[in-house]
Parts: structure tokens; sequence; C-alpha cells
């Protein structure tokens, strides 16, 4: 995800106070920034591909799917996809992209989930946990969405990056929002995200009753090297995203995360099983 500019907390105080976040206002221009830019093309949805590793099969909810990106690609992969997104305009892409095939829904990911118990091998939440202050109520919804087994692959804002958003500094173990002004097609527009510790949300994970698996860091695609010769050099030194795979233990006695890829990449760890 990025930012044209960042600006203090304040400013969410303004007059647009009540279009923060509202993707509605820019949807076509997010669409066409975030389709083939550093961040998003070649860093972050490679990454969630990467974690989903052989998808072929699964039934696959993508939480927050805007227009449709990451769902195309896991649908190309085998995956039965339903995509969920609290935009009317960001669905209204997606099913220009997808086609009648896929599901889509207009879902506030902080309400209740449109959806049976354990209709889902997989969930996938890109780049969408850090809109809501608090992880609870949402992570339990999706992990009773899924089936004993399955996973939870999921980006946020790195909490170190998110850390250094204000001067002066905030608390780090506090859960805190900040504000910024964000840019697309010459028109400004006010966003808010909610930042919190690392232990935070690793025990937002564990309390939704998720075991941890992977905690990644990884690196852009080695393509964008030659696209983005400044850029690559830049993302591939820095913190930007975090990136998790969490699990619902499996009802029997066995390995849990059926499916988790075997090759992690550069900046991936792997957790040991507890139980």
């Amino acid at each position: 995800m990025e930012r044209a500019a960042d600006v203090p907390g304040s400013s969410a105080r303004s007059a647009d106070q009540d279009r923060v976040n509202d993707y509605d206002r820019f949807a076509e221009a997010y669409a066409a920034e975030n389709e083939n830019n550093l961040v998003n093309a070649y860093y972050e949805r490679p990454a969630m591909l990467a974690l989903a590793g052989d998808v072929t099969g699964r039934r696959i909810l993508d939480a927050g799917c805007g227009s449709g990106p990451l769902s195309a690609a896991l649908r190309d992969r085998g995956a039965v996809v339903t995509g969920i997104d609290a935009s009317a305009g960001m669905l209204a892409l997606a099913r220009r992209r997808l086609g009648d095939d896929v599901a889509l829904h207009v879902v506030d990911l902080s309400g209740p989930l449109p959806f049976d118990d354990g209709a889902f091998d997989d969930v996938v939440a890109s780049l969408v946990l850090h809109y809501l202050e608090d992880w609870g109520p949402t992570l339990a919804e999706l992990r009773r969405v899924l089936r004993p087994g399955g996973r939870l692959i999921a980006s946020v804002d790195h909490p170190f990056v998110a850390y250094t958003f204000q001067d002066p500094r905030p608390d780090y173990f506090a859960t805190t929002s900040y504000a910024f002004e964000w840019t697309f097609g010459g028109q400004s527009v006010p966003m808010r995200l909610w930042r919190k510790p690392l232990h935070a949300m690793t025990d937002a994970f564990t309390t939704a009753g998720f075991r941890l698996s992977v905690i990644g860091e990884p690196q852009p695609d080695p393509a964008a090297r030659e696209l983005f010769p400044d850029g690559f050099h830049d993302l591939s030194t820095r913190t930007t995203f975090l990136f998790f795979v969490v699990e619902v233990p499996p009802s029997a006695a066995g390995s849990a995360g059926q499916g988790l890829s075997d090759s992690l990449g550069a900046g991936g760890c792997r957790l040991p099983s507890s139980g």
C-alpha cells in the first residue's frame, strides 16, 4: 500500500471526516494504481500467493477483495473463490474483472459474515485488518467460517513502519489511529488506519483460536529489479508489510494447515506447532 503523503493524526478531524476510507470515491484510480505497481503487484500479491501455495480445489474467501486482482490470481491457480468488500464501487470493478463465476458480496468485515460455519478452506485478508481498531470480532468470524485445519493468510502494515507515521512518535504499545492524505489521479482523499504492536497482533490471532504458523517479511519479486530499479532497492532493504499464516487447529490429531507452502522464501519464519 503506497501513500502519497503522511500527515498528523489531527487531519482526520477535517470536514472530510465522514468520508475517511471511502473507496467508492476513488475506486477506478486505486484499481489502476494497484494493478501493476511495485508494492502491490511485485511485492504484496506475490508474497500472498507464495504463502497460499497450491490452492487447487480449495474454497477461498478473499476478505477485502477490492477490485479482485488477488481473487483472479487464486482462481487462475484452481481455487474456488468468494470475494467480499465493504465498497460497492470496488466490487463493481471486481465483477468486471472476474465475470459471473466468482461470488461477490458487499460485506463490512466489522460485522457478521453471511456464510456457514466451516464454509472455507482458506481466508486471504490482503492489507485489510489495519483498517480495524479491534480485530477480535472480525477474527472470530473468520475462524468460524474456516474448516478445522483451515488457514487465514493476512498482510498488514508492518507495526515498525506504522510507528513512524507521526511526530512526535506515538506510544508503540498502544493501539492508536493515524491519518494521512492519499492521492490518486490528482484526487486527494483522507484515510485512517489503526496501528498496534506486534504482540497485540499475535495475541489477537491466538485469542480468536488460531495457531500461528508463519510470520513473514518477504522480499519483492526479483522481476521488479529491472522494472523499478530505484524502488526495488528501497523496498528490498526496509520493512513495509508483515505477513501471517495462522491456522484453525484440526479436530483430530495430525498436522495442521493442509497445503501450507513448504518454501517460505527469504524472510519467512515457520513457527513450531503446539499441541
